[in-house]
């Protein structure tokens, strides 16, 4: 009898020479920012590169002020929490940053996770089980298709940005509670979730609607409250929201902002809040420093989404088609695998670091350069990108000729 250990390596070597031969094969490079204050140009493999897919869309990552706040929270509270919030690891900067981030909001309540996966994870298992129906869009991001499944709730999708589409589920099932999940603004494809429409259809179906505003936090509205406040919803409408604090925030963890009542009974019932170890006291800290600067320098918001219509206008000149998209999320769809990989070594060539996003993360057939935009970058960045795009459309051109 063969030992399970030589079954193991045969599975293992048959599945990554089947993502090879796929070109689905997935390879991590060591980043680094030599210079934290322009966190866009990093030495990817020991090259300087300027980097067009990080989510710090509001180039806050190497902010000396939230460095700071970082090093004298560590300073004074250590480096670790030391236990879970319910334990003995919730602490002043925890409390500050939950209060700080429900008056940013206008919630009563707000409450920390460590990442946005857990945090959806746990709204999801808190608030609907077996008996219950979840439906979602299509094209979630896979922590909320993860916490739907989780649950042994009723699972049904529909299509993508459809409210239709999510009516007709919602009314041809009924559940003892029901919860409508989607994304603010969709990390793949840059668009945004009809919210004003998908809340009009969950008090008309009494459906409870949770927001993943991750990509749109910090960066839609008026005062960077997100997809929420670009759509003009209030917290009654739009009553469960979770967003990250990683990406335009530029730190790390994630939140959920609602009722007094829903934050309690996360507390009760959220299995990734109770049993897992608090963020760091300096990562609090950071973060609370990361959103005044959200709410008080909005030159960064103004910035970004001037770099953003450049690069889509200067796209359309060169008949680049680019998916519908005015967040910092620029997808370039180039369809097989072969060909985003093909782009993506031209740019990296070129100095401009842009990986190819392949299957499993988009469908088949829709492999894409994934082109994200930051308040970092300068109008000259741009202009370098789209000259760089405009040289691998004439190589591609004659290859395919």
């Amino acid at each position: 009898m063969r030992m399970s250990a030589d079954s193991l390596s045969r599975y293992l070597e048959a599945t990554l020479a089947a993502a090879e031969a796929a070109d689905r094969r997935r390879v991590r490079r060591t980043i680094s920012a030599p210079i934290p204050q322009q966190p866009t140009r990093i030495l990817v493999d020991g090259r300087l590169c300027t980097a067009f897919c990080s989510n710090d869309y509001l180039g806050l990552s190497g902010d000396p002020r939230i460095a700071a706040a970082f090093a004298g929270a560590a300073a004074q509270y250590g480096v670790g929490s030391g236990a879970s919030h319910l334990v003995c690891g919730h602490g002043p900067e925890h409390a500050a940053l939950e209060e700080a981030l429900a008056d940013f909001l206008d919630r009563e309540r707000a409450i920390l996770f460590s990442t946005g996966y857990m945090a959806n994870l746990g709204i999801a298992a808190a608030l609907v089980g077996r008996g219950d129906l979840v439906v979602e869009d299509r094209l979630n991001h896979a922590s909320l298709i993860d916490a739907g499944l989780a649950t042994g709730a009723r699972f049904q999708r529909y299509a993508h940005a459809d409210a239709a589409s999510a009516d007709a589920v919602l009314a041809k099932h009924t559940a003892r509670h029901r919860l409508l999940a989607t994304d603010g603004v969709f990390s793949m494809d840059g668009d945004v979730a009809p919210l004003v429409e998908l809340a009009e259809i969950c008090s008309e179906r009494d459906a409870w609607l949770v927001i993943d505003d991750a990509h749109g936090f910090g960066v839609l509205g008026a005062h960077g409250r997100g997809s929420v406040e670009a759509h003009g919803l209030s917290a009654s409408q739009a009553p469960v929201l979770m967003a990250t604090l990683g990406k335009a925030i530029g730190v790390f963890g994630a939140f959920v902002a609602g009722s007094r009542d829903l934050i309690d009974v996360l507390v009760q019932r959220a299995r990734t809040y109770i049993y897992t170890t608090a963020l760091p006291p300096a990562v609090a800290a950071a973060a609370r420093q990361a959103l005044e600067l959200v709410r008080t320098e909005s030159w960064r918001r103004d910035h970004l989404h001037e770099l953003i219509g450049r690069f889509r206008s200067g796209a359309a000149a060169l008949g680049l088609t680019l998916l519908p998209s005015g967040t910092p999320i620029q997808p370039l769809v180039l369809g097989s695998e072969r060909r985003a990989v093909a782009a993506s070594r031209h740019l990296l060539a070129a100095g401009l670091y842009v990986p190819a996003i392949r299957p499993p993360t988009v469908p088949a057939g829709s492999s894409r350069l994934r082109i994200t935009l930051s308040a970092a970058h300068s109008a000259q960045d741009v202009a370098r990108l789209l000259e760089t795009l405009a040289e691998w459309q004439r190589t591609a051109a004659g290859r395919d000729a």
